[in-house]
């Protein structure tokens, strides 16, 4: 999905930028005031950083007459961009409890007001170009959003849900399967006239020696066997950084797993739910990843090997707020269930630059103690995933939906 020749620009700003507020209907005050650990944001924050992005770098050097909706925010809202000044204390950005969450709505109403005035004058490719970057940043947050209440509710022991829905139940997984792939010579990385973020580019060649790649990813049932055999107990299956943690009590189970008198429970934005063995199992790390598939006696895919497999697979359907069980046969659940785990360092591609100026912070400087993840989650927005995507995060991150897809 293309989303400005879909719908075109104006409408495609309204729509992405009124998703952002509707996820946030649900929430309370409070709830989108509060920060659970300094990875994750207030969705308030989140709210006003996106909005943010749109005043800095598209208002400030287009709008005549620029002023800006409050001096300070530039500051508060600015996330790691040095470029443009001074920033916020990420860790304390819980602690804003002023501006107010109307007040943010209110920034938000103001610059979505003078952004349709400006887009109204007329659409060159720069602005074009640069509006598409912060509603494709905007669905990142989105996709935080999501991940960083479910955080924040599963530090009550109340465990609220974020979803009034319930969770459907799953299908029995299929039996998975071990497809096979020749390799060759492949070119990796974004093809086309569609978006993509820079560190997706440029495309090139790269050999893929013959794998093979699992159909499906490690279910819940899966993973719970590979516990109960003492997988977190044998050093021999672990990476050195990853028993560190292990031994120092910090890892001992998927994230939101919760084992009580009648068996092990999973804590979801649908609130607690019994441990569903059907389900792909989410929230490890990469130590965890890697541990499993040592246990397997299999490995982690490599990220060109995964974009080699995923060429010809379809996006995968709606958002939702659970990862789904598999179905069907061949390669599944490349999107749309957890994003995957590889063992490839987030690295620049052959050839790559950054943008000039404070919008090249966007990607290249992070190409350092990260590993990529391929795919996308359940919590991805419609339209935001292509199999070129190379998210990226610390080998010990377990808060966004992260799963496993074997190799060997």
């Amino acid at each position: 999905m293309n989303m400005l020749r879909d719908e075109g620009l104006p409408r495609t700003f309204a729509r992405v930028r009124g998703r952002s507020l509707h996820l946030a209907e649900r929430l309370s005050d409070e709830d989108c005031c509060a920060q659970s650990m300094p990875d994750a944001s207030p969705i308030k924050w989140h709210l006003a950083h996106t909005t943010w992005f749109f005043e800095t770098f598209i208002l400030e050097p287009r709008e005549p007459g620029f002023a800006p909706f409050h001096p300070a925010f530039r500051v508060i809202f600015n996330s790691y961009y040095n470029g443009v000044g001074d920033k916020h204390p990420r860790p304390q950005r819980g602690l804003l409890t002023r501006p107010a969450l109307g007040e943010v709505k209110a920034y938000r109403h103001d610059v979505d007001r003078r952004m349709d005035a400006l887009l109204a004058r007329g659409i060159d490719d720069a602005l074009a170009s640069l509006v598409e970057l912060g509603l494709q940043h905007e669905q990142q947050h989105q996709e935080l959003m999501l991940t960083d209440v479910k955080h924040l509710l599963a530090q009550s022991p109340l465990y609220p849900a974020y979803a009034a829905e319930p969770l459907a139940p799953s299908t029995p997984a299929p039996q998975l399967e071990w497809l096979r792939f020749e390799g060759g010579l492949a070119e990796i990385g974004h093809k086309g006239s569609g978006f993509c973020f820079d560190n997706e580019l440029p495309r090139h060649r790269t050999y893929v020696a013959p794998f093979a790649l699992a159909s499906r990813l490690v279910t819940n049932g899966e993973y719970r066997a590979f516990i109960e055999a003492g997988g977190y107990r044998d050093p021999a299956l672990w990476l050195a950084e990853g028993w560190d943690r292990v031994c120092s009590g910090e890892i001992a189970r998927p994230l939101y797993w919760i084992e009580q008198d009648d068996g092990w429970h999973e804590f979801t934005l649908h609130g607690v739910q019994p441990l569903d063995p059907e389900r792909p199992v989410t929230h490890v790390s990469l130590y965890e990843a890697d541990a499993y598939a040592r246990w397997r006696g299999a490995r982690l895919p490599t990220e060109a090997e995964w974009e080699f497999a995923a060429r010809q697979t379809s996006l995968g359907g709606l958002p939702t707020h659970h990862p789904a069980a598999a179905s069907g046969a061949g390669l599944q659940q490349l999107f749309g269930a957890c994003w995957q785990w590889t063992s490839s360092s987030y690295a620049p591609y052959p050839g790559y630059a950054p943008a000039p100026g404070a919008i090249g912070e966007y990607n290249g400087k992070f190409m350092i103690n990260q590993y990529v993840l391929r795919g996308s989650s359940c919590a991805t927005p419609e339209g935001h995933a292509r199999a070129s995507y190379r998210n990226f995060f610390p080998s010990g991150a377990r808060w966004q939906f992260t799963g496993i897809r074997l190799a060997r």
